[in-house]
């Protein structure tokens, strides 16, 4: 009997309206999101700039929920002591920016903090093996990083599954890019356990609507109406 793998929704927050971000904060947080995605941009290793120290504090004092702290930059390891004092439950690096990642690893763990590892859409599977099983988190990437609202990149399909056969039950497999009520369950049935949403939850009307139906579409459940039916 295959055991029922638990799936998380992260909305990032790259895509909430920034007037509001408390308020869009607090409505996904009670609508059970699992955690926050937090897209940290340096104008450098991607096209954008994003979230810096301070906003990262300012979010850890509004909500409880866990801040996946995701460093698209060129020096991650000269950045992350200050997001893990800002309060970031984890930091996760690309793998296209550092010489030796184990050693970044251990450099994160040390902060107290969960560590993973991301890789771009033109980054092979095999970039990341030999550190997989070092970090909890792995974060591929199924759009090009730097801008939210792009479509699901299809062809990281096979990547993730690939992934997926050498990871443990309790690490992440993150999807981030692209996500939507469509995609998520092609994400999930390729092996990904927490998926990354933006303008598909903070892009809508209703957010706390939007992420329990994406809740739904990535773990196959009915809508109430056709549970009560």
């Amino acid at each position: 009997m295959e055991v029922a793998r638990t799936i998380r929704i992260a909305p990032s927050v790259l895509d909430a309206d920034f007037g509001r971000l408390a308020e869009q904060i607090a409505t996904v947080e009670a609508a059970g999101a699992d955690a926050l995605h937090l897209d940290v941009m340096d104008g450098h290793f991607v096209p954008n700039l994003s979230l810096g120290v301070p906003v990262v504090a300012g979010i850890r004092r509004h909500t409880q929920l866990f801040l996946d702290t995701h460093l698209m930059i060129t020096d991650p390891g000269k950045y992350a002591p200050a997001f893990a004092d800002a309060g970031a439950g984890s930091i996760t690096f690309h793998i296209e920016t550092v010489d030796q990642p184990r050693q970044l690893i251990r450099q994160i763990r040390a902060l107290g903090v969960k560590v993973g590892v991301s890789l771009n859409p033109g980054t092979p599977a095999e970039a990341v093996l030999d550190v997989l099983e070092h970090v909890d988190i792995l974060l591929v990437m199924t759009v090009w990083p730097g801008f939210g609202g792009q479509r699901f990149m299809g062809e990281c399909l096979e990547k993730i599954a690939v992934l997926a056969k050498r990871m443990r039950p309790e690490q992440w497999l993150e999807v981030d890019g692209g996500i939507t009520v469509e995609m998520a369950p092609r994400a999930v049935a390729a092996g990904a356990n927490t998926l990354v949403a933006g303008s598909a939850i903070f892009g809508t009307p209703d957010p706390a609507a939007a992420l329990h139906a994406l809740r739904r579409a990535a773990t196959g459940a009915p809508r109430k109406a056709e549970q009560t039916a």
